[in-house]
């Protein structure tokens, strides 16, 4: 596929990267800013314009009259939606725009089609969204749902005392729950696809892939909580945590949100008056104890400074037993802040990417099969691909265990009508199911691809 992402910034670049892995597309970035350009060009395989998207003669230049997907992500919501304008006059091609004001997503929508845009996304929204899904089931550190819903992969820290210290992946499943797979498992700095033989130890983060009904049910048997967190203090009433706290406030949850600027807090307090709203500085370690951290059972910090964010968790850590979430805008540190345990870390530009990519990799559908969903799991170490099988695919009908898979590959699930399947050996693939593949390979978008 033919495609252009205009503006080079962390989410241009990680949607860069993840496109240019995959050996399939021709890609073009275009940013006013040349070092911006050139830093992508040097590092993946994509080709760079240097100038305005707002100007017809560069678009052109990129080659919009003949590109399938145009990806506009500079920090201009008016520039992303002007740029999908123009390349809906200019070609044929689809086009997805980043917007992150709140006044635009409620109109927005009117306008789609007229503006030429396949997909909208806001990061702030998106960020709350998983936010709000770890904060209903607190165990999981990540939620990623599959089939509409019907299926989820939830990650977890293996604790001391855990029925899950010290058995394979065989005994788990005949002793706690034959219902579950253990996808993955993070083990360090390494991650691994586990086999039936694997022995999981205390401190392994864990990926499972479960029936979204049976989730609770496991985590029971393993004496973890599974009831959603009652109430959340929130440092940071910034655009995401406005988004969080609607989304909880909905689901019945008690926020309480501390935002120094006292303007900001007079809006929030009339946009959330359910909500309670403290203006205070939320870094300071008296004003938190003040709000009752110690007795929250969730906190989440959403600074926009991320060093302030960390030292906000780990201090709410010491002196609480809830859930804790951190948002983090800097990518590039994320393997030093993983080895901190902050129990859940939001990562928005992180998730923007994997749903731009999501949307690139659906429209790119081959005769085989095509990706319906797509999640990266172990730290991004690996993926969680959900195929849709279609007639005479060469996967169908063949026992699991006579097919010759390439390393680390797992056929993790199948979802057939409502039926949904923990693979053995003996299992078929047919027509017509979904099939959740987890893989560390990378730029996989045909069911043929799991085959050697």
């Amino acid at each position: 596929m033919n495609i252009i992402i205009v503006g080079c910034g962390k989410v241009g670049q990680k949607i860069a990267e993840k496109l240019s892995q995959e050996n399939e597309h021709n890609i073009t970035v275009v940013d006013s800013r040349r070092f911006k350009v050139e830093n992508i060009i040097n590092e993946y395989d994509v080709m760079g314009v240097v100038g305005s998207c707002a100007d017809i003669d560069i678009l052109k230049e990129a080659g919009v009259e003949n590109a399938d997907i145009l990806i506009a992500v500079t920090g201009s919501d008016e520039l992303n939606l002007l740029t999908c304008l123009m390349a809906k006059k200019a070609g044929e091609c689809q086009t997805i725009a980043r917007v992150r004001n709140p006044e635009y997503r409620k109109t927005l929508p009117l306008f789609k089609e007229d503006l030429g845009l396949a997909m909208i996304i806001n990061p702030e929204q998106t960020a709350a969204m998983e936010m709000a899904r770890v904060l209903r089931f607190p165990s999981a550190i990540q939620i990623d749902t599959f089939a509409k819903g019907r299926v989820e992969i939830l990650k977890f820290k293996i604790q001391d005392g855990s029925p899950l210290d010290s058995i394979s992946i065989m005994e788990m499943s005949q002793k706690i729950d034959p219902n579950i797979l253990i996808c993955g498992v993070l083990r360090g700095e390494d991650a691994i696809i586990p086999g039936g033989d694997f022995v999981l130890n205390v401190g392994d983060i864990i990926s499972i892939v479960a029936p979204s009904k049976s989730a609770g049910a496991f985590f029971r048997k393993i004496g973890v909580k599974t009831n959603r967190v009652k109430d959340t203090i929130i440092v940071g009433g910034g655009e995401t945590g406005y988004y969080l706290a609607n989304i909880l406030l909905r689901s019945g949850i008690k926020v309480k949100i501390i935002e120094k600027d006292q303007k900001r807090g007079e809006e929030l307090a009339e946009m959330l008056p359910k909500a309670t709203i403290i203006n205070a500085d939320g870094t300071e370690n008296r004003v938190l104890l003040e709000e009752g951290i110690e007795f929250a059972e969730s906190f989440v910090a959403l600074t926009n400074i991320d060093e302030e964010n960390i030292l906000l968790s780990l201090f709410a850590k010491s002196k609480m037993n809830g859930k804790l979430v951190t948002k983090i805008n800097r990518i590039a540190y994320d393997e030093v802040i993983s080895n901190l345990d902050l129990d859940t870390t939001i990562y928005p530009k992180n998730i923007t990417a994997e749903y731009i990519v999501k949307f690139v990799r659906a429209k790119n559908n081959s005769i085989g099969s095509n990706i319906e969903t797509m999640h990266s799991i172990l730290d991004g170490k690996a993926e969680a691909l959900e195929f849709i099988i279609r007639e005479n695919s060469p996967v169908a009908g063949i026992p699991l265990e006579k097919l010759s898979l390439k390393e680390n590959i797992l056929i993790a699930c199948i979802i057939r009508g409502t039926d949904v399947i923990v693979p053995r050996g003996r299992d078929t693939i047919t027509a017509g199911d979904h099939v959740i593949v987890v893989t560390k390979n990378s730029g996989f978008t045909d069911i043929t691809d799991i085959l050697k």
